[in-house]
C-alpha cells in the first residue's frame, strides 16, 4: 500500500476505552472517584517497577494491589473485585471508532497493544463495538514484560507481521510513544490525556487533538 504506514497498533485503556466510568464503582464502594487516577497511575508503575525487577505482572493481581494500598487498604477484597470488574464494561472513547474505521478503508492492519489477558481484551473491545476492526491482540502476557519495554513493540510488529518502521504505535501517553520511536517505530500521539507531550520524551511523528486527527496524519506519512 502507498504510505509509509502498513501497520497501526493502538494502546487500549485510556486511548480506545474510557475508565472514567469506573469513578463510580468507587462511589459506590465508599470512595471518591478522584481516586481513579492515582489508583491507574500507580497500577501502572507497579507493573512497570515489577518489569524492571525482572518480574512477570499480572493485571489483576497488580491492579488488586494497587488499588488496595491506594485506598489505604479500606476495601473489601469483595469491594476491589467490584471495581476492577469495572474494565470489562468501559466505553469507547467518540473517535475511537470513526480512526479505527478509516484505517480499515484504508486497507491498514489494526492491532490493539496492551496489558492482561488477549481474551479479556477482545471481550472488553467487543463490549465497546471496536472488536471488528482489530485483526490482532498483543498482550504483555504474549511477551512477558509491560511497555515501554522494546521487546513490547518488536514483538507487535513481529506477529501484525509488519516492518517495525513501518508499523505505527497510537497513544495517550507519551512515555508509551517514547517507547515505541526507541525501537525505530513510527508513533501517533493524541493530546486528549496530557494536553503537552513534555520534552523529555522523542516527540512522536504526528500528534493529534484526537484519534482520527492522529489517523489522518500516519496516513499522510
Amino acid at each position: 500500500m502507498a504510505g509509509r504506514v502498513d501497520a497501526v497498533v493502538f494502546n487500549v485503556l485510556e486511548t480506545l476505552l474510557d475508565l472514567d466510568p469506573i469513578g463510580a464503582r468507587l462511589e459506590e464502594v465508599g470512595q471518591p472517584a478522584g481516586v481513579l487516577g492515582p489508583f491507574f497511575m500507580r497500577f501502572q508503575r507497579d507493573a512497570m517497577a515489577l518489569t524492571l525487577a525482572g518480574d512477570v505482572a499480572d493485571f489483576t493481581a497488580t491492579a488488586r494491589q494497587a488499588l488496595h494500598t491506594e485506598t489505604r487498604h479500606a476495601l473489601t477484597d469483595d469491594a476491589v473485585a467490584h471495581v476492577l470488574e469495572g474494565f470489562a464494561t468501559v466505553p469507547a472513547f467518540p473517535d475511537a471508532e470513526p480512526a479505527l474505521r478509516r484505517l480499515s478503508e484504508a486497507g491498514v492492519t489494526i492491532g490493539c497493544l496492551t496489558v492482561g489477558d488477549p481474551d479479556n481484551t477482545r471481550s472488553f473491545l467487543a463490549g465497546a463495538g471496536l472488536e471488528s476492526y482489530v485483526d490482532q491482540v498483543v498482550t504483555s502476557n504474549d511477551v512477558g514484560v509491560w511497555k515501554p519495554a522494546p521487546d513490547v513493540y518488536r514483538y507487535a510488529a513481529k506477529t501484525l507481521d509488519c516492518a517495525l518502521d513501518r508499523m505505527a504505535l497510537v497513544a495517550v501517553h507519551a512515555w508509551d510513544c517514547h517507547g515505541a520511536k526507541k525501537v525505530g517505530a513510527l508513533a501517533g500521539w493524541c493530546s486528549r490525556l496530557e494536553g503537552e507531550p513534555g520534552d523529555v520524551f522523542l516527540p512522536a511523528d504526528v500528534l493529534g487533538q484526537d484519534l482520527v486527527e492522529v489517523v489522518d496524519g500516519l496516513l499522510a506519512l
